[in-house]
């Protein structure tokens, strides 16, 4: 393949990208994005391939890496479960920004690509800024797994003078950045590349186990925007237009959503990547409040004859759905609602589950329709006139300690206003506190009743109860 085709399948690939982007942006279009995307990158991946900076010898080495990297993302896809997602995607993040780090690596040793002068130096800040990115989305993608999947705690790490310390870690990563440009050989400069990763490594966990469980959602898009720009970074390394490119999409748009979900949650962008500076509503130590009042639990026939007596109805999805995997369920339960007379809608959290978007995508694939799910800012002021609000599996998103108690970890955070209903019935399996590790006043409060029991099973039984 000649480099004008090459570039002109560039071209074609980052339109594609682009609209994918559009597509993903609403539920409805996201099949069209994922498919512009998927081709987009088909385009992208044969173009390099073939083009003309890949020789004869290298064919089989790419056929072998194609092979095992689509035998393992083939895989993932088949066994990791929507409750998983989060997981996933946060493990695919700190790959990115694992092969940044090795790309820039093997740039900096590769005899081929050594230059003289100002290319030199503008050669070596590339590798530097690509393997500092890389590092910091590696080891923080792999702390926010271990936060989403339960292997460490959601509550956050706070360690004494954390800010001073951070801007310490960054004058050195400064410094050691001026004696890597300024080294005369590629051994002189290996020893305060190798520093300088051990730190960014250092930095993202620091930066990663800062943050609390309450903010996870927001850190696994923020990671999605390290890694677009580790990418594009790497793209600068390798003078790969379309690399470059592509990683700025991805870094953009995630630093967008990082930033709309920021301010959803009423935190302070710079406060959730510092693990709390300058942020009165991040807080960590407050005392518990005790609870006032004792829960009343209720059965599925009586939760079946409270939604077959309501005019008006919202469902708020949590995570404790998607481990259930009870969203056909739900649906099925809102058909005949609905079939019956009764408005039935779906409000969503902007944080509600693991990752953005969590929520709508579980919806979707059990076929409810796009109509009915509102999002916090459209269905908040319509609690009041609401005859019973169902919250499955949701826990922080619904708490009023948020607006409450100036001392709670999760105080400021908008939540859905569920209390303000005739009567709330909160889904869980038991009383225990929510990821932010908070207890929630709702579940005491005189209109809730609380229906324990796996989320499917609970369901089941209520939809058996309301067709009988």
């Amino acid at each position: 393949m000649s480099a004008n085709l090459a570039t002109v399948s560039y071209i074609g690939a980052t339109i594609l990208f682009i609209l994918s982007l559009g597509g993903l942006s609403h539920p409805e279009t996201s099949r069209r994005g994922n498919l512009y995307g998927m081709i987009g990158m088909a385009i992208a991946v044969l173009a390099t391939v073939f083009g003309p900076r890949v020789t004869a010898d290298g064919y089989a080495w790419i056929v072998i890496a194609l092979v095992i990297g689509g035998a393992i993302g083939l895989y993932a896809a088949k066994v990791v479960k929507m409750t998983e997602m989060p997981e996933l995607v946060a493990m695919m993040h700190s790959f990115v920004g694992l092969a940044a780090a090795l790309v820039g690596f093997a740039s900096y040793v590769d005899p081929s690509l050594h230059f003289e002068g100002a290319e030199k130096t503008i050669h070596d800040v590339e590798i530097y800024i690509g393997i500092l990115i890389g590092a910091i989305t590696f080891s923080g993608s792999l702390i926010a797994f271990g936060k989403l999947n339960g292997k460490i705690g959601g509550k956050p790490l706070l360690l004494p003078a954390r800010h001073w310390l951070n801007l310490v870690l960054l004058l050195v990563v400064i410094y050691f950045g001026v004696q890597f440009v300024q080294a005369e050989s590629v051994s002189e400069g290996m020893t305060p590349l190798i520093i300088m990763t051990v730190i960014a490594l250092l930095f993202g966990i620091h930066m990663v186990m800062a943050i609390g469980g309450a903010d996870m959602p927001v850190v696994v898009s923020m990671l999605n925007s390290y890694s677009g720009w580790a990418a594009s970074a790497t793209g600068f390394m390798l003078s790969n237009d379309l690399l470059i490119v592509t990683g700025a999409l991805v870094g953009s748009s995630g630093a967008i959503l990082s930033y709309i979900m920021c301010k959803a949650m009423n935190r302070n962008f710079i406060s959730v990547i510092a693990g709390g500076f300058g942020s009165g509503a991040a807080k960590s130590g407050g005392a518990a409040k005790e609870q006032v009042g004792e829960a009343t639990p209720v059965s599925a026939q009586e939760t079946a004859e409270l939604l077959r007596e309501a005019k008006s109805i919202v469902i708020v999805p949590g995570y404790g759905m998607a481990v259930a995997q009870a969203q056909h369920t739900v649906n099925e339960i809102t058909k005949f609602l609905r079939d019956k007379g009764a408005n039935v809608r779906f409000a969503i959290h902007p944080v509600a589950g693991r990752m953005p978007g969590h929520m709508n995508v579980l919806l979707a694939e059990a076929k409810v329709p796009y109509d009915i799910v509102l999002e916090m800012d459209e269905i908040n002021e319509d609690f009041p006139d609401t005859d019973v609000v169902m919250v499955i599996g949701a826990n922080d998103i619904v708490n009023p300690d948020a607006q409450d108690d100036p001392d709670s970890p999760i105080a400021g955070m908008p939540v859905l206003e569920v209390w303000k209903a005739e009567t709330t019935i909160v889904m869980k399996r038991s009383m225990a506190s929510g990821y932010a590790g908070v207890d929630n006043p709702l579940f005491y409060k005189e209109n809730n009743r609380m229906l324990f029991g796996d989320a499917k099973k609970m369901l089941d039984e209520v939809l058996t109860t309301l067709k009988g």
